[in-house]
């Protein structure tokens, strides 16, 4: 059964809690930032797939693009969500196109709990344009380029970000604000 909790333009839709969870969403949507928060509420553990990619592979991800490419990086990415299943209860931010690739979509789903950061195209160009060089997919695009290149992707992932147990729409929102509201859905779930 599918719930949905509104709360203004902000929406919810969940099934039952089980962890870990996963969260999902475009680059920028804030899953580091809101899964450290989730976490200590929950009195969860926290891990970024990204970090814990770096630290099995000895590499930066931007190293692991450059010498391997994207397609023995989602390799790589895959894996890594099969090893999180065993994670317990931990609050683990997936990077963004984690959902779109193999079947780590359905793994997360069938092995945890997945949360939708869904933030608006015009949002994530602000957020990411400051720290763009530090992110393969995005580097040395312009405003124009980069607002562009979230629409289209955003249009191509959003069947996957949609699979998700729970949808926020947390553009305008503060961490804090978001993770109040999560916390709101998850707990009228579990009654």
């Amino acid at each position: 059964m599918v719930t949905e909790v509104e709360s203004g333009t902000h929406y919810f839709k969940s099934k039952e809690m089980r962890y870990p969870i996963y969260l999902t969403g475009f680059m920028g949507s804030g899953k580091s930032t809101f899964g450290r928060l989730l976490a200590h509420q929950l009195n969860y553990r926290f891990v970024d797939l990204d970090n814990y990619i770096e630290e099995q592979k000895k590499m930066s991800i931007s190293e692991i693009f450059a010498k391997y490419g994207e397609e023995k990086f989602r390799e790589i990415e895959r894996k890594s969500v099969h090893d999180s299943t065993k994670f317990g209860k931990t609050v683990i931010a997936t990077g963004g196109g984690v959902p779109c690739h193999f079947d780590n979509m359905e793994v997360m789903n069938n092995k945890g709990m997945t949360i939708y950061l869904k933030v608006s195209a015009p949002a994530l160009t602000e957020r990411l344009m400051p720290g763009r060089a530090h992110r393969p997919l995005i580097a040395g695009k312009n405003k124009e380029e980069l607002l562009e290149y979230i629409i289209s992707s955003l249009e191509q992932r959003a069947p996957w970000y949609e699979k998700s147990s729970l949808t926020a729409d947390t553009t305008g929102l503060s961490p804090e604000a978001s993770v109040r509201l999560v916390l709101r859905a998850l707990r009228m779930e579990q009654n």
